[in-house]
């Protein structure tokens, strides 16, 4: 952790870390790695909202919670620009992290994969494999998709590849 800014050394401190090395395929295993999952997405929620810095919803979107779907945002300008996010969780999980998508943003940058996956590799991935078992979801979050979106998100709007939903709504009434 040397080199990083204090707020995210903070951040990244008080979610805890995982201890149950089980993938989608290790039955019961993989039940107490989910409980642990979110455990820890429940921790870094309720720390994001008393700092005042929410900016993602997800859930599991089935009961094996191998797939997940949600929300996120990022306020550019003053204005909140909200986003679908989903991703499966990988077979090798946790060896392998998961691949975060944005689908309505497919295209729209160099820093993404086919299907609206954000690129991750060259930072996020050594740091994951490194702490592999004790990274979950929460932390992809927050190591993964948080910076992407502060460094993606004011380009891809000063750029004018994405609109505001109000700038939308005004030019559609015109």
């Amino acid at each position: 952790m040397e080199g990083w800014d204090p707020n995210t050394k903070s951040t990244l401190t008080q979610i805890p870390l995982l201890t149950t090395k089980a993938g989608p395929r290790d039955g019961s295993t993989w039940t107490q790695r989910l409980k642990e999952e979110y455990r820890a997405l429940i921790a870094y929620t309720q720390m994001n909202k008393s700092n005042d810095n929410d900016w993602f919803r997800i859930s599991a979107a089935n009961p094996e919670g191998t797939r997940w779907t949600g929300k996120c945002w990022y306020v550019h300008n003053l204005l909140k620009y909200e986003f679908d996010l989903q991703f499966d969780i990988p077979v090798t999980y946790p060896a392998t992290a998961p691949e975060l998508e944005l689908p309505e943003l497919d295209g729209k940058t160099q820093k993404m994969y086919r299907g609206g996956k954000i690129c991750l590799t060259v930072h996020f991935k050594p740091l994951w494999a490194k702490n592999c078992p004790r990274f979950g979801i929460a932390h992809a979050l927050c190591l993964g998709l948080a910076p992407w979106l502060a460094a993606e998100i004011p380009i891809l709007v000063d750029s004018g590849m994405i609109k505001h939903k109000d700038d939308a709504a005004s030019s559609n009434v015109s």
